[in-house]
């Protein structure tokens, strides 16, 4: 087989959308698992052990939209999933390096909210990847805004409205079940309290670990495919995912949520509101009951958003709870602002590549990525966050190693 510069680009593409997952799967890790570590109904490692094995199982369950989850929001695809003719006519070079510019984007940005401790949407990510690169090689008129009317669709449908909507709805189920916990087990010893719903915890967290499996593994999926059918190695016909980009995504996904976002559970944990057991059950409840009825009426929802509406909800609906709104008001920065700087990023990195032409531009927008990865890596190893420390205290800013004090020198007088 000849090794030609769209060979070693599609190589690029599953390598980058592999790492996607990855990251994927440890930034959101908190979303199904935060609580339960918080209140201490999982150990951490058992936690995240957990939610991988679950994460893994979902990802075999549905890849029903695959093939066509990008072309909610940008316009590469024909409405069967297949790649436009006229973005393959150079062997896919021109797909190939927007997905890998759009790719790219994302990682980036999602290392970059782990860094800060700040939960954001991973699908959100993708989709202003996507669209970045998309308006870099194509214009504006290469993204969906608004969809055809006959559905939510396009930015507005599939990005703007759920994330303005679904925290909103989730904080007012979590709010009114938590009030219901409480009140029905306000004669109930405390203790008795937190080790029922301890158990209760463990089954609504592996819940959301199943479904946010099912959902976010889909995308990268179909981003894999539409790399191998633009690279010629699919027949767009079949409309069927290769056994082994299931598994490859379906590992990836997992292996990222072993590893633990750390930072986020902390600050989703303990960050928001000191979580009780019957907070936490409330919480994930809630966040699993809006995460499947939206799913049913084919609204698109992050589990990043619901998550962390709950949790709000959660402490506004405990008596003598404090909800911490500057740590929610950074959060909900970092919500708007995902789109416009994952798409900034992949925008950039779509332009290095062409401006420096097949082949060598390719390898350096992956080298980009790679440097901007692993130097955000060695600067979060300044302020240390794992397993050990994740359920410290956090008003305390307990994170960081204590130095070990220096030993005191007697003086030793002399002889008059």
């Amino acid at each position: 087989m000849i090794v030609t510069p769209e060979f070693i680009l599609l190589s690029l593409v599953v390598v980058t959308a592999l790492a996607f997952d990855f990251t994927n799967g440890f930034h959101d890790t908190a979303n199904a698992m935060a609580t339960s570590i918080a209140t201490k109904a999982l150990s951490p490692k058992a936690a995240v052990a957990l939610s991988a094995i679950l994460n893994l199982i979902g990802a075999f369950l549905s890849v029903e939209v695959a093939l066509t989850v990008t072309n909610a929001v940008i316009r590469i695809q024909n409405p069967d999933g297949t790649p436009r003719a006229d973005l393959v006519a150079d062997g896919g070079h021109t797909l190939l390096l927007i997905l890998m510019a759009g790719l790219a984007g994302a990682i980036i940005w999602n290392i970059l909210t782990w860094l800060w401790g700040l939960p954001s949407s991973s699908s959100h990510a993708l989709f202003g990847g996507m669209v970045g690169a998309t308006v870099a090689s194509l214009g504006w008129g290469g993204v969906k805004w608004i969809g055809d009317g006959t559905k939510l669709d396009g930015v507005i449908g599939k990005v703007v409205l759920p994330a303005l909507i679904s925290p909103a709805v989730a904080l007012v189920v979590a709010f009114i079940g938590t009030r219901l916990v409480f009140w029905i087990t306000a004669k109930i010893a405390r203790r008795y309290q937190e080790a029922g719903f301890r158990w209760g915890q463990i089954g609504t967290s592996s819940l959301l670990s199943l479904s946010h499996g099912t959902n976010d593994a889909q995308k990268t999926m179909g981003v894999v495919t539409l790399a191998l059918i633009a690279g010629g190695f699919v027949d767009p016909v079949q409309h069927e995912i290769p056994l082994w980009v299931k598994f490859a995504c379906a590992l990836a996904i997992a292996s990222g949520t072993y590893i633990g976002g750390w930072r986020i559970i902390r600050t989703m944990g303990k960050g928001l509101v000191e979580v009780l057991s019957p907070q936490g059950m409330a919480a994930e409840s809630a966040s699993a009951a809006v995460i499947l009825t939206s799913s049913q009426l084919g609204f698109a929802l992050s589990t990043t958003h619901v998550s962390t509406g709950s949790i709000i909800g959660s402490g506004l609906g405990r008596k003598g709870a404090t909800v911490r709104w500057s740590v929610a008001t950074k959060m909900v920065l970092a919500w708007l602002i995902t789109l416009p700087s994952a798409g900034l990023i992949a925008a950039g990195l779509w332009w290095i590549g062409y401006l420096v032409g097949p082949g060598a531009g390719d390898w350096i927008v992956f080298s980009l990525m790679c440097l901007a990865a692993l130097y955000m890596w060695w600067h979060s190893k300044r302020d240390p966050v794992g397993h050990h420390n994740v359920n410290d205290d956090w008003d305390s800013g307990r994170t960081k190693p204590k130095p070990n004090p220096k030993p005191k020198v007697p003086v030793s007088g002399g002889v008059g």
